[in-house]
Formats: C-alpha cells, sequence, structure tokens
C-alpha cells in the first residue's frame, strides 16, 4: 500500500462487525476474502481471536448490511461487536456437548485402555454403534454445517477436515460391522475425535476471555451514574450517557469519577492506576484535572465536567486498545499465505496416505485409518490464532500499566529499536521552567521591561511564557492587555503593549533581525555557562529593533529520569536528546542527565526534528522518537515507533504509535520490553504450530499416530498457543 492509498484509508470510516462461527485461520481468509469484495471495501481485517472484523471503506449507503450479508452468504453469522460471543455468555453451559460427548464416548475408549492393560474384550458393535452415532451427527453436527459452506465457497477449513476424518472413521466402522459382522471396530476413533475436538474449542473459549479481560475491565470502569448538581446545589441522579460538558457533578468517596473534569470545590485523593499505572493516589484540589473512571478517596468533590463520553480520555484509551487487538501484525502476512493452501494440500496428503498404504497392500480399513489421522491431526486453528492471540494479551497487559499501544504494527517494530531519540521540555524534564536571570540594559527601566514581556506572553501556554508570567507577578509586575499578538513558529510571539510592538523569542530570530546584544553579552554568557534557554524582548521601534531584555529560564530533569537512561543504555540502546535549546543549555541537561555530548542535537527548530529523525533512521538505525508536545507530533510521525508522553497535547498522542499515559521515562524501557516479549510469544507461538503440523502430518501418514491420539494433539494444539500468549499476563513494567 503506498502512502496515498494509506491516507486514503486512514481517513476513511471504519465499521467493527462480529463474527460467529469462525474456527481457524482458513475461515479467517475466507471471511477477508467475502468482505472484501463487497463494493465500496477498501480493507477488512479479520481477527481469529476476538471473533470479529474491521472494515474500512469509502463512505456509502448500507454498508453494514451489505457486510453482514457478505458474512452469512461466506456461511457465518454476524453480530454487533458490542455484543459478546455466545460463548462468552455461559462458559460453564457451553461445557455441556463437552460433557455429553465424554460421558458418551468414555465406554468406548475404556476397551481400548484394557487392552493395553491385557484384558481383551469388546463392546458389542450395536452398543457401539448406539453410543458413537449421537456423538458424530449430534455433538459434530456443527462441523457438518461449517464444512458443507466451506465446500460451497470452494474453500476449506478445520470443520471440513474433521468432517470428513470422523465421517470415514464412523462410515468404516459401520461397513466393517454389516459385512464383517464385528471384529475391530472404530467408532471409538470417530466419537472421541469429536469430543476431543469440542472440549479443545472450549477451552480455547475460555483463554480467549482471559485476552479480552483489559478491555472489559477498561468499560467496567465506566460507572452506571452521575450524581449532577443543579443551580442550587441540589443533587438528582442520571445515566452516564447523559453527562454533558460544563456538567456540575458530586463525586462522593469510594466513588468512580464519571467524566472527565476540573475540581471546582473540596480536596481529595484519586487512585488513577488503572489509567495510568501509578501506584500511588494523587493529591487533588481545586483546579486539579481529574479523568473518568478513576476512583476518588476520602473526600467529596464537586467537579466541572470537559469531556464526556466518546471524547473522554478513558473513552480515547478504550479505541486505541481495541484498534491494537483488533490490527494484523506484519507477520500474519506469511500466516495468511499458509492458510489459503493449508486445507487443499492436507486433503491432498490425506489422499496420497490412503492411496499409499492401499499400494503397499494394507487393508482398506488399515489405509483408510491412516488417512483419517492425516485429516484429523492437521489443524490450521493454531496458526490462526498464534499472532492475534499474543497481540490480544500483550497490549492487554500493556495497558494495564500504562502503555497504551496503538497498532500492531508499532508493537512489532518496537522491538527492532536500536535509538532513542528524545525530546527535552516536558519529556526528559519537568517541563516548568523558571526564570533565573533578567538582563536589561543600562539606563532602561528593568519593571517597564518586564512588564512588557509578561504582557506578550500573559495569552500563551508555551511553559517558558507561563514561567515568564509567573515570575513577573512574584515580582509584582502585573501583565497589562496585549494587542494583536500572535505565535511566530520556531521564533517566538510577538505583540503590542500600549501601542509599542514587541517581540520576545530565540536568540535565532534575534540575529535574523540582525539585532546585537551589546552590552548584555556579558550577561549573555553567563546564562549560557550556567545552562539556561534565553530568550530576548526587543523594541521594534521607529529606528529600528531595540533589543530590551535577556532572559534565562532553567529546567529540571524528572525524576528518575537519569536512572531510566542508564536503563536504556544498559540495553545496548543508543540515545539522542533533540533540543531547540542553544548548545550550552542543551549540553548542561544532558549532563545532568547523564548524556554525552555526542548524543545531543541542540538548537533544532521544530519543524526541522523530522529531518533529524528521519537523518538517523537514513544512517541506519530503527529510531523510537519520545516526545510530549505539538511541535513533536511530526518527528514522532517520522520515527519508526513514536512514543507520546500521555501528559502531553492529543496531537502528539495522535501521531505516536505508543502512548505513555504517565510521564514517566521508565516507561520507554518498559514499553520495549514488552515488545519485544509479545513478538517472541508470537515467534514461538508461529513456531510450534508450524512445527506441529511438519512433524504431526507426516508422523500420522506413515501410520505412528491413531485419530484418537491425532484428535487430542489437534485439540491441544490451539490451547497450547493460547496458554502460552497468555504467559505475557504475568509481565510487569
Amino acid at each position: 500500500m503506498n502512502s496515498s492509498t494509506a491516507t486514503a484509508v486512514a481517513s476513511s470510516p471504519s465499521l467493527d462487525l462480529g463474527i460467529v462461527g469462525m474456527t481457524c485461520a482458513s475461515c479467517v481468509t475466507r471471511v477477508e476474502k467475502a468482505l472484501k469484495k463487497v463494493p465500496g471495501v477498501q480493507d477488512a481485517s479479520v481477527n481469529l481471536a476476538t471473533e470479529s472484523a474491521r472494515v474500512t471503506y469509502a463512505p456509502s449507503d448500507q454498508m453494514e448490511a451489505r457486510l453482514r450479508r457478505a458474512v452469512r452468504d461466506a456461511g457465518y453469522e454476524p453480530r454487533a461487536a458490542s455484543d459478546e460471543a455466545p460463548q462468552d455468555l455461559s462458559l460453564w453451559a457451553g461445557f455441556a456437548p463437552v460433557g455429553i460427548g465424554l460421558a458418551l464416548s468414555l465406554p468406548l475408549v475404556v476397551p481400548m485402555i484394557g487392552d493395553l492393560a491385557g484384558f481383551h474384550w469388546m463392546l458389542p458393535a450395536w452398543l457401539q454403534f448406539a453410543l458413537a452415532t449421537p456423538v458424530q451427527f449430534i455433538l459434530g453436527a456443527r462441523f457438518y454445517r461449517a464444512g458443507w459452506h466451506a465446500l460451497k465457497a470452494f474453500t476449506g477449513n478445520m470443520d471440513l477436515l474433521v468432517a470428513i476424518g470422523t465421517t470415514a472413521g464412523w462410515g468404516l466402522s459401520v461397513w466393517l460391522w454389516l459385512t464383517a459382522g464385528g471384529g475391530h471396530l472404530y467408532f471409538e476413533a470417530s466419537a472421541v475425535v469429536v469430543t476431543l475436538v469440542l472440549l479443545g474449542k472450549w477451552l480455547e473459549a475460555r483463554a480467549k476471555r482471559q485476552t479480552t479481560a483489559a478491555i472489559r475491565a477498561l468499560h467496567a470502569l465506566r460507572p452506571e451514574t452521575a450524581h449532577v448538581l443543579d443551580r442550587k446545589g441540589v443533587e438528582a441522579d442520571i445515566p452516564i450517557a447523559e453527562v454533558l460538558a460544563g456538567d456540575r457533578l458530586a463525586v462522593r468517596p469510594g466513588e468512580r469519577v464519571p467524566a472527565d473534569g476540573v475540581v471546582a470545590e473540596g480536596q481529595t485523593h484519586v487512585d488513577e492506576s488503572m489509567l495510568t499505572g501509578e501506584p500511588l493516589p494523587v493529591a487533588k484540589a481545586a483546579g486539579a484535572k481529574v479523568t473518568g473512571g478513576t476512583i476518588n478517596g476520602d473526600g467529596r468533590v464537586v467537579m466541572t465536567v470537559t469531556a464526556a463520553g466518546s471524547e473522554s480520555v478513558l473513552a480515547h484509551i478504550i479505541r486505541l486498545v481495541e484498534d491494537a487487538q483488533a490490527a494484523k501484525a506484519p507477520i500474519q502476512r506469511l500466516v495468511d499465505q499458509v492458510s489459503a493452501v493449508f486445507v487443499p494440500v492436507v486433503l491432498v496428503v490425506g489422499l496420497v496416505t490412503l492411496l499409499g498404504w492401499l499400494w503397499t497392500g494394507a487393508p482398506v480399513e488399515t489405509a483408510l485409518i491412516h488417512a483419517v489421522a492425516v485429516l484429523v491431526i492437521a489443524c490450521p486453528c493454531a496458526l490462526g490464532l498464534a499472532t492475534p492471540a499474543a497481540i490480544m494479551a500483550g497490549t492487554g497487559v500493556a495497558a494495564k500499566h500504562g502503555i497504551l499501544i496503538k497498532d500492531a504494527q508499532a508493537l512489532e517494530r518496537a522491538h527492532k529499536v536500536d535509538l532513542v531519540a528524545f525530546d527535552k521540555t516536558g519529556t526528559l524534564t519537568v517541563g516548568q521552567p523558571r526564570v533565573t536571570a533578567f538582563a536589561v540594559p543600562a539606563g532602561d527601566d528593568t519593571q517597564r521591561a518586564l512588564a512588557a514581556a509578561a504582557s506578550v506572553q500573559s495569552g500563551s501556554e508555551h511553559p517558558l511564557a507561563r514561567a515568564m508570567v509567573a515570575w513577573a507577578q512574584a515580582q509584582g509586575v502585573a501583565a497589562m492587555p496585549a494587542a494583536n499578538v500572535r505565535a511566530v513558529p520556531g521564533r517566538g510571539t510577538e505583540g503590542e503593549v500600549n501601542g509599542t510592538p514587541y517581540l520576545i523569542g530565540s536568540l535565532h530570530w534575534l540575529d535574523e533581525l540582525g539585532v546585537g546584544v551589546g552590552e548584555l553579552g556579558a550577561e549573555l554568557a553567563q546564562m549560557k555557562q550556567q545552562g539556561a534557554t534565553v530568550s530576548a524582548l526587543v523594541e521594534r521601534a521607529a529606528g529600528g529593533p531595540v533589543l530590551r531584555a535577556l532572559m534565562g529560564f532553567a529546567d529540571e530533569p524528572k525524576p528518575g529520569a537519569r536512572e531510566a537512561l542508564a536503563a536504556l543504555r544498559a540495553r545496548g540502546l543508543q540515545l539522542m536528546l533533540i533540543s531547540g535549546d542553544n548548545r550550552p543549555a542543551a549540553l548542561a541537561m544532558a549532563k545532568q542527565l547523564g548524556l554525552n555530548e555526542d548524543e545531543v542535537m541542540a538548537e533544532v527548530l521544530p519543524g526541522d526534528k523530522s529531518a533529524k529523525v528521519a537523518q538517523l533512521r537514513s544512517a541506519g538505525h530503527v529510531v523510537a522518537m519520545v516526545g510530549d508536545g505539538v511541535n513533536d507530533a511530526p518527528a514522532l510521525a517520522a520515527a519508526d515507533v513514536g512514543m507520546a508522553m500521555g501528559t502531553g497535547t492529543d496531537v502528539a498522542m495522535h501521531a505516536a504509535g505508543v502512548t505513555l499515559m504517565r510521564g514517566d521515562v521508565a516507561l520507554v524501557a518498559a514499553a520495549l520490553d514488552i515488545s519485544r516479549r509479545t513478538v517472541r510469544k508470537i515467534r514461538q507461538n508461529l513456531f510450534w504450530a508450524f512445527a506441529y503440523n511438519v512433524a504431526g502430518i507426516p508422523l500420522a501418514a506413515l501410520g505412528y499416530l491413531s485419530p484418537v491420539v491425532a484428535g487430542a494433539a489437534m485439540a491441544l494444539s490451539s490451547v497450547s498457543v493460547m496458554a502460552n500468549a497468555l504467559l505475557l499476563k504475568r509481565w510487569r513494567p
């Protein structure tokens, strides 16, 4: 897919659709082909583990109805993606067919066990028939239905293999019973295989439910009701779906915060661990932000809602996790290619096995049983589950610890990262700089310059602007109204104070204007030596721009940032600091963070950060870029893996493949670690799924595996893949 196509797909509407009845990777391939044939569909990705499809399409009327019909015509049952799959509604009720199958099959297996112990006896043929037939045609009816749909679509799936194999075993037994009057029959093979496959599917359903636990836990964070306050302060309970931005809500001790907002009255501590992974409660007072889904501590507070419903942080998190779990990892393409030809190849191998044994002079029943074993053991289920099960488990446990992985591509690429580039302000530093120096030329009025600087900056949200305004207030200087204020990208801000035009910004801008520092050169040198970020205040006088003040700002490293960078270096990763600060200031901060001089790119304009990332990539590095601001978004998008601090802007989070919900630099190493572990699980699962078939099919064809053993191995293969993926739930940062 080229970039223009990718952009088109990304901007097109999408639809999630649940699908009931898929059993293996071949089913996934068939459903995807059916969906992609619908006019207007641009892309379709089907996930066996979640039993759902995500379809991207050009705007079109009745698209959902047409997609549902395509799924039904392919032989499967469509459902709303928000509905739980039938097997999730009552897992123990779903065990009933397995229990019945075990009860009917056990008497058929007991004589086999007796043979191994030296006791040779067998149930009457009519009793074997009576026990095996209900298992074959009532409990096994699902295999016939699904197999028939596959045949009608000129494809094959696991159900077709099971149906053909077990029917052959049952039919052979009936033929021997009617023609030979008894002897060794194979009713136990067909009945036990059907029962074991049903048992395997039940265990698989239980494992699937555990892989989706993270999503269910996130949905459970939403309270059912909220306590809205009227103008008189009287509380009334309303459904959470009716909460609107601007509402005033009361949150009682121990309750979940119903929406995003700002504390208006009261003080409390809030447990944010489920959203951010932060284990300690966070103090909240008037003016503090609170997030929907978090748990209020010991104080009653009144909050003003800023975002609710689909616009809330919790809804955004749920969408990110669902998107990641619905996406296909690039490695899945190999599985799709194999599954497309898997069943036809197995049918050919089964036929060759039958003819080969007959050619060697083996009895028909022996040849047929070996062919049945080939059909039964060849199961594409494990192949279909290997990748999505690991991705669901990995993204789920990452979300639990405050790491949101946006898509499977980011998850798969992250384990290859060998260089991590960081923005400085707000990423590695606290992001709350303070004024450390303010110098004006001799004879100038310091108070007037300070008032002008604060006035021009009063409407800006830039950290340096906020620091300037706060420092002016601390000096007893109030900001005045400023007119015609505008931001100049990569330079600073300009505006008019009492009719006098000013600009305040970087030394780079000062050079462009041709303004020298003059007598403030010594002060400038001292500020740079101290590692301060320096800005200049310039008045646009009639005779040309005039320097009115130099300001030095200093920030502090985040607690634990130095240790987090050292941990990344210990993993063999290269580090790079990309900053817009002057080089002395950037080097001074790098020294505090434990970075070397050659690991610093200074005086990089916001628009050039993406070019620096591209430069690192062109040097052969796989780059992860970590940032938090709007000006970091292009660099985050340009990196192989973009990581946005969740404490930053929505733009940065949207551009990044990974969002770190806490502003903790240590989460960078954790994100790379969970990527490595998840990719390792995917490879392990695919190895065993392929190895299982590569070893099992020849053994069955050569007569070393009975249909019963083959059925047990086939059932356990899917369960083992799911169980291996679920080991990721033990991961801790």
